[in-house]
């Protein structure tokens, strides 16, 4: 199971890193322009991704900052957004490679923010839901890419896979 998950997190740094790419190239107005996503523009998915991000990774470590808004907009400035979101990719590669088989067959306890409940669930389904919130919400971003007419990369895991060889083998 761990090396999904260390999969997971190397394919969610490289598809970041490729979003963010294409994110750069859009002029101010586009990239906060209201496209009618959950979180509107594509500044605020990224920063909607990097929140939620930040708040699964105190709930499993019980370190760094929490925001306590899914819509919480971190930063303004696209540069400082990018370089913030680098650096929480690195700390959920060191998480995930920092886990051993009986801390993914663990259990974790935490609060949710919207309709605040304490839940308790197995440490190996919310990792999955991590993984795959990222890649919902990249995936919006990807559309609202495309509609500016601009080249949005490829974010399948195969083209990751054959890119790094993860999981080929």
């Amino acid at each position: 199971m761990k090396p999904h998950f260390a999969m997971m997190a190397a394919y969610n740094r490289w598809c970041n890193e490729r979003v963010y790419q294409v994110a750069a190239l859009l002029p101010d107005a586009d990239y906060r322009a209201d496209r009618g996503a959950f979180f509107k523009s594509v500044h605020g998915t990224l920063n909607h991704l990097l929140v939620a991000d930040r708040i699964w990774m105190k709930r499993f470590t019980g370190e760094g900052e929490a925001p306590n808004r899914l819509d919480a907009i971190l930063f303004e400035d696209f540069a400082e957004l990018r370089t913030a979101r680098q650096t929480e990719d690195e700390r959920i590669v060191a998480y995930i490679d920092s886990l051993s088989d009986a801390d993914l067959a663990g259990r974790i306890r935490y609060r949710t923010i919207t309709n605040p409940a304490d839940v308790e669930q197995p440490l190996a389904p919310v990792l999955m839901h991590f993984f795959n919130h990222q890649t919902h919400h990249r995936g919006q971003i990807h559309c609202m890419l495309t509609g500016f007419a601009l080249d949005a990369p490829s974010l399948d895991v195969i083209s990751f896979q054959r890119q790094t060889g993860m999981g080929m083998t």
